[in-house]
This record gives C-alpha cells, sequence and structure tokens, in this order.
C-alpha cells in the first residue's frame, strides 16, 4: 500500500522534475515512470479482483448454481409429474380392466343363475305335470275299478234274474270275473 502511495506522491512530482531538468520540450519516454505506472496499475488490478471480482464472482457463481439448482428441481418435478401422470394412467387403466373382468363374471353368474333358475322351473313344471298324469291315471284305474265293480254287480242282478236266484253270491262273483277276464284277453288285454 506504501509502494502505491509512494508512486503515486513521485508521479506528481514527474512532470516538476522533467521541467527541472530542462530537457527540451520534446517528448520524452522514461522507462522507469511506464513500469512505476504499469505496476500501480497492477495493483489496481488485483486489489479490484481480490475485493470487487471476486466477491461479484462468488455472488454470480452462487446465484447461477442457484438457477442451475432450480432448473435441475424443475426438470426433475418435470419427471415425477410426468411418472405420476403414467402411472395414474396405469392405474386407471387397471381399474377400467378390472371393472371390465368384475361385470363379465357377473353378467357370467347372473347368466349361471337365470339358467338354473330355468332349470329349476323346467324340472318343477315337469313334476307337476307328472304327478298331474299320475294323478289322473290313478284316477282313471279308480274309475275303472268302480266301473268293474258296477258292471258286476249289474251282470250279477241280471243273471240272478235270468238263472231265477240258483247262484249264490260267491259263484256269481267267480263267474263275472271270469267273464271280465276273458273279454279282456279277447280285446288284446287292455284293461278299461
Amino acid at each position: 500500500m506504501s509502494f502505491l502511495l509512494f508512486g503515486l506522491g513521485v508521479a506528481a512530482q514527474a512532470p516538476v522534475l522533467a521541467q527541472a531538468e530542462g530537457e527540451g520540450g520534446g517528448l520524452s519516454i522514461d522507462l522507469f515512470w511506464i513500469i512505476l505506472s504499469s505496476g500501480n496499475f497492477i495493483i489496481l488490478l488485483v486489489l479490484l479482483y481480490l475485493f470487487a471480482f471476486k466477491p461479484l464472482n462468488k455472488v454470480l457463481d452462487e446465484r447461477r448454481e442457484r438457477i442451475e439448482q432450480g432448473l435441475r428441481d424443475a426438470e426433475e418435478a418435470r419427471q415425477q409429474r410426468e411418472k405420476a401422470a403414467e402411472e395414474h394412467r396405469r392405474e386407471l387403466n387397471e381399474a377400467r380392466r378390472e371393472a371390465g373382468e368384475i361385470i363379465a363374471r357377473a353378467q357370467k353368474v347372473a347368466d349361471e343363475s337365470a339358467a338354473q333358475l330355468v332349470a329349476t322351473a323346467r324340472s318343477e313344471s315337469e313334476r307337476i305335470v307328472e304327478r298331474g298324469r299320475s294323478e289322473v291315471e290313478a284316477e282313471k284305474d279308480r274309475a275303472i275299478a268302480e266301473i268293474r265293480a258296477e258292471v258286476a254287480d249289474l251282470a250279477i242282478l241280471a243273471a240272478g234274474k235270468v238263472v231265477g236266484g240258483s247262484l249264490d253270491g260267491k259263484r256269481q262273483r267267480a263267474l263275472v270275473a271270469q267273464f271280465l277276464s276273458e273279454t279282456d284277453a279277447a280285446e288284446g288285454g287292455k284293461p278299461r
């Protein structure tokens, strides 16, 4: 620092010295003053670098680093957003696929239930029809049996009137039963 002050003090005396020596009025180059001025300029540049440019560069570097970090963070956030959007799309597609499967299973269960209900109703109706047929057949057999018994009674009465009572009840029934079985055999064995 004192060198700088010394250089400034000497530089201020330089015009006076140049006039005192009386070297004519021409322009002269003094190497000492050029070196001294260059040294002062270099010292000034070093001091500016140390006290102005270096802190300024540090501030600018920190700012650049913050901006770069902000850009990296923004890029990372964009990638995470895209990843989250892709994950959301995948989950949505998976949910749609699962919903389709559930609907298909429900439709299949409904179809199976409907088929089972139809089969149950069909078997129930067949059972009712079969029971009705068997009841009709039983009623028909009972009616035929009643008609045979009535015919047998009428035949016994008629035979008793014709023969005049000589046949007893047991003998009359045996004759009617024989007559009915012969009639059945003559008609092809079909009972009435």
